[in-house]
């Protein structure tokens, strides 16, 4: 019996008597929980069936279905609802109640097979790209046996596919569960060149996901928050994240009883959040869990989403998901920590203990270069967002330019590598022990690479971290991308091994002289410097990298001819489902940036321009009262007020105009037919114009008595009392 159920409106949780072991995973129909409400031979198909990827009869279904209502009834559920993510960055969710006529004019509660595996949500107004028209609107989800069901509030959840009527995709679970399923088979063929046993190939993931908390008071008080997420004016604090202090720095009281809240309803609901710390930006903070596999780790990181934004409303508190909701500090990113591993142990991105097993791990390092080198500018696209450009290429974030960085040590090797026609690895070591020469610190274990944190893909020790995902993203969009990917390079690289060795050339030989072509060929996307630099924007340009900023541009990347191939071989997207979605991320753009002119030009025309009149009305009256009073003699009393006058009048007319003209220009913008030329548009026309009205809004801010200024002020919003 579930000691209490997570509700999404229910005063914060008791700090628990007991251990998180003791109530971790109590919300989830995870294994203890099938074992203790399904047949033994049911149980044992089950674990089989999510094991090995394979479907559960409908006989099963139905045994599956009714320990799991009983499970729920006994926690007091009485709706269940298939749990899906569309194409919205979030989830979505229809509840259904488990009553049914019992034929005697009466009801019983029952949950049949078949509902648990397929239901049929309407699919007519969810993003779809054209696929459907909004009079067809049948779709599908579908459950996915290898994401445990769990309990919110009095609802069972059920994670499900997503798909049309004509069998397209809607959603992200789909093309992830492919995406893995193509790495799994192209891996797999790959790591028996070193294991003729493994079986599996499994991807890995753990997010870092940062956030900002805002006091709820606050956050009401800005239009701006509450539409956009994020603050479309405002002039920075005199103090903000200049002092490095926040960073590490001992969490705030509030701060902390919602850490607490969070990380006791997460873990009941299996999330195995673990690290909690400020981060660098006030009120900006982060928190990340201990790995998973790929798709469950994603289910996790929506849930948590969701959750968190529950729990800070309890503590007064509203989170804030944008990468960038405060102008002149760092933005919020969600690190997406990526690693792959066979079922029989070993992790690939590891060196081992002798030159064989290094031999594997730089085998898939190398490719996972190639792959990255060869879709450098799809990667890109699979993180560019209209709320993500605005933090990607700032100081704390990584460019707009899709690297790798290796570290010294493994980039020594690949020279090496390159270089020599018989490679040693032996040299190739995990931690390494460094003594600081003190008696009362023991021995450091030094990792085989340093952070750098302004590459945007960094390998970094056992993994590798895809840091340019933003933190309000569906993690799935960077891992069907990268995973399709790699599994499109790994099927060509076991391809052409098989053809060396088809020739006469021993094994090892053949993948150490494929490994070095493949080095050789993806030199230009190692780069090991300041991904902040200028220098390197010119270096990247001159080395072939995709360097293009408009995210509208960028999207393209997704339909070019290598990548429709690429996603056709792999089995992940066919070229129907790339051109629907591309439709929706142009259509996402532009309503973003239509909502931000919409919101922004409301808020410069009726909340700041008529405060700024009627502040200067009253310095005019106190220039003419002065006047009256002293004469010529007030020439010098008011030659200040008479200039700070004059500013006002310029910032108001600056203000007016732009937003006149800005409206002018989305009129123009909302005639074009075509999602991209007007995601376009709004890029090149419309986004200019929100930093024009911002710049003399966040100048009136300080020309303007502070007690009539009508929003609350970032020195206001960015420090928690």
């Amino acid at each position: 019996m579930v000691a209490e159920a997570f509700d999404r409106k229910a005063a914060p949780v008791a700090i628990p008597e007991q251990s998180p072991e003791k109530y971790y995973g109590e919300l989830v129909f995870n294994r203890q929980r099938m074992f203790e409400y399904l047949p033994k031979e049911v149980y044992d198909e089950l674990l089989k069936a999510i094991e090995n990827k394979t479907p559960i009869s409908r006989r099963i279904a139905d045994s599956v279905a009714d320990g799991m209502r009983r499970w729920a009834v006994e926690n007091g559920v009485h709706h269940y609802t298939h749990w899906f993510h569309p194409l919205t960055d979030g989830t979505a969710e229809k509840h259904d109640s488990f009553i049914e006529h019992d034929g005697k004019g009466g009801i019983i509660e029952e949950f049949s097979g078949k509902l648990l595996v397929q239901q049929e949500p309407d699919a007519s107004s969810f993003p779809n790209g054209g696929i459907r028209n909004t009079f067809e609107a049948r779709g599908y989800s579908a459950w996915d046996i290898s994401s445990p069901a769990f309990i919110l509030g009095s609802t069972l959840c059920i994670p499900t596919i997503f798909i049309s009527y004509t069998g397209e995709s809607l959603d992200y679970k789909t093309p992830l569960l492919r995406a893995i399923n193509a790495v799994d088979k192209a891996g797999t063929k790959v790591a028996r060149f070193f294991d003729s046993e493994v079986k599996h190939v499994r991807t890995f993931l753990g997010w870092e996901q940062e956030y900002f908390l805002v006091d709820e008071s606050l956050y009401s008080a800005r239009p701006d928050l509450v539409m956009t997420g994020r603050t479309l004016l405002g002039h920075e604090s005199p103090k903000n994240q200049q002092f490095e202090d926040h960073y590490f720095g001992a969490i705030p009281s509030r701060v902390e009883a919602f850490m607490l809240d969070l990380e006791i309803s997460c873990q009941r609901l299996g999330i195995p959040v673990k690290t909690r710390h400020n981060e660098v930006a006030p009120n900006q903070f982060e928190c990340a869990p201990i790995y998973e596999e790929v798709n469950l780790a994603n289910d996790h990181n929506l849930l948590l989403m969701s959750v968190m934004t529950e729990v800070a409303r309890r503590h007064n508190f509203r989170v804030l998901f944008h990468e960038k909701p405060f102008a002149g500090i760092n933005g919020s990113g969600k690190h997406n920590n990526w690693s792959l591993g066979t079922d029989r142990g070993a992790m690939l991105f590891s060196p081992g203990k002798t030159p064989e097993d290094n031999l594997q791990f730089i085998t898939f390092v190398v490719n996972v270069m190639a792959a990255v080198h060869r879709f450098n500018g799809l990667l890109k696209a699979s993180i560019m967002s209209a709320t993500n450009a605005h933090r990607l290429g700032a100081n704390e974030a990584p460019p707009a330019i899709i690297s790798i960085f290796t570290g010294s040590q493994l980039a020594a090797v690949l020279d090496m590598l390159e270089n020599s026609s018989d490679a040693d690895l032996s040299s190739l070591a995990g931690k390494a022990g460094y003594s600081l020469g003190l008696s009362q610190i023991p021995e450091i274990l030094i990792d085989n690479t340093d952070r750098n944190r302004t590459s945007p893909f960094a390998f970094t020790g056992n993994r590798f971290e895809f840091r340019a995902v933003g933190s309000s993203a569906n993690c799935a969009s960077a891992m069907i991308a990268l995973n399709a990917a790699v599994a499109d390079q790994l099927d060509r690289f076991h391809s052409e091994v098989n053809n060396r060795v088809a020739n006469g050339m021993p094994l090892r030989e053949a993948i150490l002289s494929e490994l070095r072509k493949l080095v050789a060929q993806s030199k230009a996307i190692h780069f090991d410097g300041n991904g902040y630099s200028d220098e390197w924007k010119e270096e990247a340009a001159r080395r072939g990298l995709d360097c293009e900023t408009s995210a509208p541009l960028i999207f393209d990347a997704y339909l070019a001819p290598e990548a429709v191939e690429m996603f056709d071989r792999t089995g992940v997207f066919s070229k129907v489902e790339l051109q629907a979605r591309n439709e929706v991320k142009w259509e996402m753009y532009t309503k973003k940036i239509q909502l931000e002119a919409r919101v922004l030009g409301d808020l410069a025309l009726n909340h700041i321009v008529p405060v700024a009149r009627r502040y200067q009305s009253m310095l005019v009256d106190n220039v003419v009262k002065l006047r009256e009073l002293y004469g010529h003699g007030a020439d010098d009393l008011t030659s200040d007020e008479l200039r700070t006058i004059e500013n006002i009048a310029r910032r108001v007319s600056a203000i007016t105009r732009t937003v006149n003209e800005m409206v002018n220009e989305r009129k123009k913008a909302n005639a074009i037919s075509d999602q991209r030329s007007r995601a376009i548009a709004y890029h090149d026309t419309i986004a200019p114009a929100l930093n024009v009205i911002r710049r003399h809004a966040d100048k009136l801010e300080l020309l303007i008595d502070n007690e009539m200024w009508p929003l609350p002020k970032y020195r206001e919003l960015l420090f928690i009392r």
